[in-house]
């Protein structure tokens, strides 16, 4: 049962708003915002020819963003939206005039209506709920309307805080039930204490939330407004305020400046909740997990108190340039109080980055490598990329006389362009990787160059319905070249589109630093597979199909908003790789297996199982009612423990990556994680698989016929 489904929009929403920027200060910036956005998606967007501001756009926006900002109907009231209407079809003449009537209006009637609902959620949480009423709540907003009236907003929100209680009051209970049969001595606490520790827990939650929404500024708001707008064109297509713009930045290269410590605000306190391995102050062990920082100071300046500040502002003042000094006043876990000087220094992201282990199986060795993203550091060519770690990866594995390889893209959604090709080359003689046409209809073809090949034996490469864009560049285009088998989901995400970054404030001229206008992430091309096919919406198909519990959700590209169509071009010239034997028939013999295999037909099982789940929006609040039905789901739940039992007979063994921090390698915690690593994939059945198709790459005889199959590509 999708029992958090709403809780968990509303923190989606929460953690998107937070921290994108500041209030406005000065009169005409948003106007400004608006006017530079719309121009440069008119000009650099690879749709815009095809998208007119005009009353069906309006319309778009207008119900896409009331469904951001209040997408459970849990703010606004029908009267509310209804009086909201008359700019439904006024939006696109707004743009024009770089006008934000609606906006203001949107803005100002939220924050009522936020704090209005701040003024009674504590109401209904100060008596005991009945569970025994026969009521239910739909979990699904889009079954119901806008509340007619306050007072039935009131009593959404009195369904909606107890079902978040009844679900804590059940989970409890079960607990108790637990702690009795494993203690029989064991007092077990009343439903009284239970329902009151729950009504408890789920006002300290809302608590946390409207804490939250309290720190969030009209900024905010406003960048959700732009963000609005801009994915009407794609839903690849997003503003970065400043702030956020870093933080993408960071994602790509895998790596910043600071002082390595992961932060957390609770309760006006800014808390370490993990410290990053082979950062300044996991060298020299300067803070640890549970340290509250209360002041920040930077070198001979007083010290400032970041209690009060909104988390991203605070972050701001301790993260700095390499080998600046921060001063930090840190409250130990212990209580005491001290000044913690820090140098600044890079930091770099390790599970990010691309590792590999070797995998033993019949007296044979195989190597798997984990890519988690496609990483570069655009502003550096000597720091490290994907397809430089992943050369390095082979290179090692290859020392190790293994038979074959495994790059594991799974979950990978994609990064850098660039460095897809020259993964791709690593496994190909030189030729074509992709086709890139641009806005305005120019075409490319990005080449491998280097005759040399890295690695030339067998080779799986692992997907699932999360891989996307670079991973599906490369997925896509060794399987045209049938050079490498590929696994998994029946098709990959679908991401066919290519993104650029514009720094907004280089659009216009003779502006100040203090007015910092953010960035814009756009679509500007289109890539095609050597083929001439788009992996757009229709994602890469796999040659062997091996479903996972996700097979039957909507998550692809096809599912988004405003996704940009399939299309093909002309195929280039491109020569099959011709080393590789038994191509076929280690497709026909791991279909054979996966036929027999009581595992697979037990994930089918499973994957049906939570569509099904997530089919269903409608709970109830009665407590028997509500229980059977998730004793129900917990008997049909175990059903499925059998797939957590799988534990592979091969042996997994790690060893240092050539570009990793040497001193990681000592850390305890460091060699921990790699011991957790290898004991996840040594109970992934896919991995098991993909090492027999290795061996069936390998076979000297085939023993059964090939059958030739019609495949896709």
């Amino acid at each position: 049962m999708n029992s958090f489904k709403w809780i968990f929009t509303l923190v989606l929403i929460t953690s998107l708003l937070l921290g994108l920027g500041t209030e406005r200060e000065e009169t005409g910036s948003e106007e400004l915002l608006i006017e530079v956005v719309t121009s440069v998606l008119d000009k650099w967007h690879y749709s815009s020819d095809d998208i007119e501001f005009n009353d069906s756009f309006s319309q778009k926006l207008f119900d896409d963003f009331l469904k951001e900002i209040d997408g459970n109907k849990q703010w606004l009231l029908k009267s509310d939206v209804r009086n909201l209407s008359r700019y439904r079809n006024q939006l696109d003449d707004e743009l024009n005039q770089l006008n934000i009537e609606f906006f203001d209006e949107v803005y100002q009637l939220l924050m009522e209506r936020i704090e209005m609902v701040e003024g009674f959620y504590e109401e209904l949480l100060e008596k005991p709920f009945d569970f025994s009423k026969d009521e239910s709540f739909q979990l699904n907003a889009e079954n119901i309307d806008y509340a007619s009236s306050i007072s039935e907003l009131k009593n959404n929100w009195r369904k909606r805080t107890k079902f978040y209680t009844l679900n804590r009051f059940i989970d409890k209970k079960e607990q108790e039930k637990q702690n009795k049969e494993q203690d029989p001595s064991y007092q077990m606490k009343s439903d009284k204490e239970l329902e009151e520790e729950s009504r408890k827990t789920t006002k300290e939650n809302l608590d946390l939330l409207f804490s939250n929404f309290k720190e969030l500024k009209r900024k905010n708001w406003f960048t959700l407004y732009i963000n609005t707008l801009s994915s009407q064109f794609d839903p690849h297509t997003n503003y970065f305020a400043p702030a956020e713009k870093e933080r993408f930045d960071m994602g790509i290269s895998g790596k910043y400046e600071g002082i390595g410590a992961r932060l957390q605000k609770r309760d006006q306190e800014v808390k370490v909740i993990e410290v990053i391995l082979g950062g300044p102050v996991w060298k020299d062990n300067l803070l640890e997990v549970g340290d509250v920082i209360l002041q920040v100071s930077q070198k001979d300046q007083e010290p400032v108190n970041i209690s009060g500040m909104i988390l991203d502002d605070a972050v701001k003042l301790i993260k700095g340039p390499k080998g600046t000094q921060v001063i930090l006043t840190v409250r130990r876990v212990d209580g005491t109080i001290e000044k913690v000087p820090v140098i600044r220094d890079q930091v770099e992201l390790e599970q990010t980055y691309a590792k590999s282990v070797v995998i033993e199986s019949d007296g044979k060795r195989y190597g798997l490598i984990e890519l988690p993203k496609f990483y570069i550091d655009f502003s550096d060519s000597n720091q490290r990329d994907a397809a430089k770690d992943v050369a390095a990866e082979i290179k090692q594995l290859k020392k190790r006389n293994i038979e074959g390889i495994i790059l594991d893209l799974r979950n990978n959604g994609g990064g850098a362009l660039q460095t897809a090709v020259e993964m791709t080359g690593h496994f190909i003689e030189k030729g074509p990787v992709v086709q890139v046409k641009s806005t305005g209809g120019r075409k490319e073809v990005l080449k491998d160059t280097n005759p040399s090949i890295l690695w030339n034996g067998p080779l799986v490469i692992l997907v699932n319905e999360f891989s996307a864009s670079a991973s599906e560049i490369v997925a896509g285009a060794l399987q045209d070249y049938q050079r490498a088998i590929i696994i998994g989901s029946s098709q990959t995400f679908g991401k066919g589109t290519v993104q650029n970054v514009v720094d907004l404030n280089r659009v216009l001229r003779n502006r100040t630093s203090s007015e910092l206008l953010g960035a814009l992430k756009l679509t500007t091309d289109m890539y095609y597979r050597v083929n001439g096919k788009s992996t757009q919406l229709e994602g890469v198909k796999s040659d062997i199909t091996f479903i996972d519990r996700y097979a039957y959700l909507e998550m692809g590209e096809k599912d988004q908003e405003n996704p940009i169509a399939w299309n093909s071009i002309n195929p280039v010239d491109y020569k099959p790789f011709s080393s590789i034997k038994n191509y076929q028939y280690a497709i026909e013999k791991s279909n054979q297996r996966l036929k027999e295999n009581p595992y697979v037909k037990l994930i089918e099982q499973q994957a049906q199982w939570i569509k099904s789940q997530q089919d269903n929006d409608e709970v109830s609040l009665n407590f028997q009612k509500y229980n059977e039905e998730k004793t129900k789901d917990r008997e049909e739940a175990k059903k499925f423990e059998r797939l957590e039992q799988f534990r592979s007979q091969n042996s997994f063994t790690w060893f240092p990556e050539v570009n990793s921090n040497a001193m990681a390698f000592e850390d305890k915690e460091f060699k921990e994680r790699r011991d957790n690593w290898v004991k996840r994939i040594k109970s992934d059945i896919y991995i098991d698989e993909a090492v027999e198709v290795l061996k069936d790459l390998n076979a000297p005889n085939p023993l059964i016929p090939i059958v030739a199959q019609n495949q896709d590509q």
